[in-house]
């Protein structure tokens, strides 16, 4: 096969394990000067160990053969910074056609050990996947120790000989769970340090800030120096000399400083000057405050994309544009580079806001609540560093246990939903996030919709996706405590921040006020809480701080109490100052002593740090609420991927590259599911021909989209004996609904039921399964989980509709066979997982019997644009 007559892109921007950006894209000849000068910069040993030889220098023959590539037969790419090329790494197909290619990489000696090795065998391994190649083959000298890890390391079952002095490799190169786990612990590293490198800078630079003191740029920069920040400031200007009483410099590598960091608050069109000069300095990274860029239309958006390909190449991230700022409390930091001019104290919690606006609110609103931070960061225009990059860092960072995010997109849903599932088991994550409840998102198959641009088969006119209770759920369900307003997401976080987390849903109510005591009950049973036996206990407005002190503390060592709801009213005008302190001390001493969360109403003043206290009981119950599903969520086991049999990659593949008619029959069958053989017809004829082919008794519907299931209206007719009862249950249904009909075997009966997929923008995809019929589809009685579905996703899909009991032998019917529907949910979910093309999905309906399941129609539709941004090689 010769070469493909255009190359396709596959140039990436990746992390290393430091924690800086560098440049992969493809080889071309223009590259030829710079492969001999990487060349000449590699030591002698480095060249020994690549080409099993001296080879001073290289040919001009073999230099043109190196950067002249057909991207099928061969492939190579370089890693770059700046103008300069740091290592090249290439595949070479054994021979016409053949499924295993040769690979080999080098990298100069002063970039070894970043991480490049790898990076480069992920990329080249995708590319070589995309043309038919399933193996590599490395030789590799026995004394090149680090690139025998780099092989051994990355997860492939690697075989090995040792023959005329080199050992030969041969591994395939098609994905496995243990190599994705390998590329997401790197992927998770290399994430982390570089946000560990933005927020605990060594020296910062400034750009924008005036000498008069005024503006977005002098605030930042005394922000930084007013909060402590004991690093080297270095304000760049182009003329003064000293700015805010600091030395400047026309350029911060001038300073003479380690710069890792560099705040920007200049015009938009000078950002990619300041760039490259705080590149020039050394940093790391940039917190771009200036707006002007995607917010501000086409132009700004193609200002934003130069920036980050500038920034990045460069190996620089970038926080922004458009943003509010970063800031670190840590004793040994204290970096406040936000526009906030006062942080919250030092505490346990870690604050993401996408939105400037929103993060001035939630600085504010966190230092007026006591709130402590570790660390905060606004994203702004999330032009590059997101929320899924701050989930990597806080994961593991010793000073964060409480993560705090709003979210107003979500640029890697699928991302999100891995790591919220794997993070919330040791931290707790609360999500104020807008966009999965906006019924308008692009990116949501809704009833009605017209479908995408290119669709396999008929558009599955009647799927819906999940309603916000739903996706709320979905949320839970992936470790996250999802809220509605910024004071939800403080209240849920000052709660998680002071106080254990409670080991059942039983609540004791103690408090002065029977009205409020009452009030605090009835909202605990609204919110799905259970009011413990024996409470609410009222101690009446008389009581002392004493006997107060007495029924709080008796509530918490109360063995059928799990969390204490505390009301609290001063019990006349004028006479409670004189008591505060001992009401407030008797509670406190509870609160912060024991081992069961306690959140307070105390309307007679403020409480000590520590004791979560809030202004309504609603809103006390509210966040006990939230707490209680999430602590409940962490006690159920996580449940694992179970290894699905008779799955067909290549059929599957062929399914999607044909789409038309039959697409979802194709797919499901490849995904080890049948669907019932049917036939559509025009004429009695036709429909006669097909039932002698499909076999009687027969089935007939019509064909029209939404009457092939409504047996109600007259559309479906059923155990047609013989030609002659086919032939006038058509006349009647051709009279009634149009001469097109669908043509099935009849099977026997069971329970209806609809499993169906859509996209959602904070999970990707989402797997629903209900009963069928018009009365369930029109309450929405789905229950819904982010694929992949676990054994325990897919059996609580099955238990979890309202209706559900049907399926379980309701009434003294034989319950249906649960284990094969199960199985039917694992396959669909691992399907769109594997597949992210199949935007939807819908089997309609899936009959249900104790014996089985017969799985009767099924429809899909297609985005080929529709890509799974974590399955493939690392990139940002």
């Amino acid at each position: 096969m010769t070469g493909t007559p255009t190359a396709p892109d596959r140039s990436a921007d990746v992390l290393l394990t430091d924690g800086s950006t560098v440049h992969l894209r493809q080889i071309g000849p223009a590259d030829a000067p710079a492969i001999v000068a990487m060349h000449g910069r590699f030591s002698e040993r480095t060249r020994y160990l690549r080409y099993f030889s001296p080879y001073p220098g290289i040919p001009e023959r073999d230099l043109a053969r190196f950067v002249t590539v057909d991207h099928h037969d061969r492939e190579a790419f370089v890693v770059t910074s700046g103008d300069r090329i740091l290592a090249v790494g290439r595949y070479e197909r054994l021979g016409p056609d053949a499924p295993d290619a040769e690979v080999a990489f080098v990298v100069e000696d002063a970039h070894q050990g970043r991480g490049i090795g790898s990076v480069l065998l992920e990329h080249l391994a995708e590319a070589a996947r995309q043309e038919g190649i399933a193996s590599f083959v490395a030789e590799v000298l026995p004394t090149n120790g680090a690139m025998l890890r780099v092989f051994a390391d990355f997860g492939y079952q690697v075989q090995r000989q040792y023959a005329d002095g080199v050992v030969h490799l041969t591994f395939p190169i098609a994905p496995t769970e243990q190599s994705l786990a390998v590329q997401w612990r790197r992927e998770r590293r290399t994430e982390a340090r570089s946000i560990a490198r933005l927020l605990a800078p060594r020296a910062v630079a400034v750009y924008g800030a005036s000498t008069t003191g005024q503006g977005v740029g002098a605030a930042l920069l005394g922000h930084l120096r007013d909060g402590g920040y004991p690093g080297t400031i270095v304000p760049v200007h182009p003329t003064a000399p000293v700015v805010a009483g600091l030395p400047a410099y026309p350029s911060a590598a001038g300073a003479g400083a380690p710069v890792d960091l560099a705040v920007v608050a200049v015009a938009a069109e000078t950002v990619p000057e300041v760039v490259r000069d705080a590149a020039s300095a050394g940093a790391h990274g940039l917190v771009v405050v200036s707006a002007g860029f995607a917010e501000a239309g086409e132009e700004g958006e193609r200002a934003q994309r130069e920036l980050v390909r500038v920034a990045h190449g460069l190996g620089l991230r970038v926080v922004g544009p458009n943003c509010l700022g970063v800031a670190n409390t840590d004793e040994a930091v204290r970096l406040n580079a936000t526009l906030a001019p006062r942080l919250p104290v030092p505490g346990r919690v870690g604050l993401f806001s996408q939105s400037g606006v929103f993060g001035v609110e939630l600085l504010a609103e966190a230092d007026r609540r006591g709130l402590g931070l570790s660390s905060f960061v606004s994203a702004g225009n999330r032009a590059d560093v997101s929320g899924n990059d701050l989930l990597q860092y806080w994961r593991d960072d010793p000073r964060t246990d409480v993560i705090l995010l709003y979210l107003e997109t979500f640029g890697n849903p699928h991302k999100f939903a891995r790591l919220t599932r794997e993070i919330g088991r040791s931290k707790p994550i609360v999500a104020l996030a807008a966009a999965p409840a906006e019924a308008s998102d692009p990116t949501r198959a809704e009833v009605g919709d017209p479908p995408p641009a290119e669709v396999g088969g008929r558009a599955p006119t009647e799927v819906s996706g999940p309603d916000a209770a739903a996706v709320t759920a979905l949320f839970a369900r992936s470790g996250v405590v999802r809220v509605e307003t910024v004071a939800e997401l403080l209240d849920a976080g000052v709660l998680l921040a002071n106080q254990p987390l409670p080991a059942g849903r039983r609540v004791g109510v103690v408090g002065n006020s029977s009205a409020l005591t009452r009030l605090a009950a009835t909202a605990c049973v609204s919110r799905g809480l259970m009011v413990a036996d024996g409470y609410p206990a009222d101690v009446g407005p008389r009581a002392t701080a004493h006997d107060f002190g007495d029924a709080v503390a008796e509530a918490a060592v109360h063995p059928g109490v799990d969390a204490l709801v505390v009301v609290f009213a001063p019990p006349l005008p004028g006479q409670f100052p004189d008591v505060d302190a001992d009401f407030v001390s008797a509670l406190a001493s509870v609160a912060l002593a024991g081992d069961r969360p306690t959140v307070a109403t105390y309307l007679a003043g403020r409480l000590p740090p520590g004791v979560p206290s809030y202004p309504s009981v609603e809103e006390a119950v509210r966040a006990l609420a939230r707490v209680v599903e999430y602590a409940d969520w962490l006690r159920q086991p996580a449940g694992e991927l179970p290894e699905l049999s008779d799955v067909d990659e290549e059929a599957t593949r062929s399914a999607t590259a044909a789409g038309g008619p039959g697409l979802a029959e194709a797919l499901l069958r490849a995904y080890g599911i049948a669907v019932t053989p049917s036939e559509r017809a025009g004429t009695a004829d036709a429909a006669a021909a097909a039932a002698g082919r499909l076999g009687y008794p027969a089935v007939l519907k019509s064909a029209r989209s939404g009457l092939r299931h409504r047996l109600d209206l007259g559309a479906v007719r059923l155990a047609l004996a013989d030609e002659a009862a086919l032939r006038a249950a058509y006349a009647d249904l051709a009279a009634g609904f149009g001469p097109d009909v669908l043509v099935q075997p009849m099977v026997p009966a069971g329970v209806a039921c609809v499993v169906e997929t859509v996209l959602d923008p904070a999970f990707g995809s989402v797997v629903g399964f209900g009963l069928g019929g018009v009365a369930t589809e029109l309450l929405g009685d789905r229950a819904w989980r982010a694929a992949p579905l676990t054994d325990r996703d897919a059996e609580g899909l099955v238990d979890e509709p309202r209706l559900a009991p049907l399926l379980h032998g309701y009434r003294g019917a034989e319950p249906v066979d649960r284990a094969a529907l199960v199985d039917l949910l694992l396959r669909v979910g691992r399907l769109v997982d594997d597949h992210p093309e199949v935007r939807t999905l819908r089997l309609n309906p899936v009959l249900a019997r104790p014996d089985g399941l017969t799985v009767l129609h099924a429809e899909a539709t297609l985005d080929r644009s529709l890509t799974r941004p974590d399955s493939g090689p690392r990139r940002l």
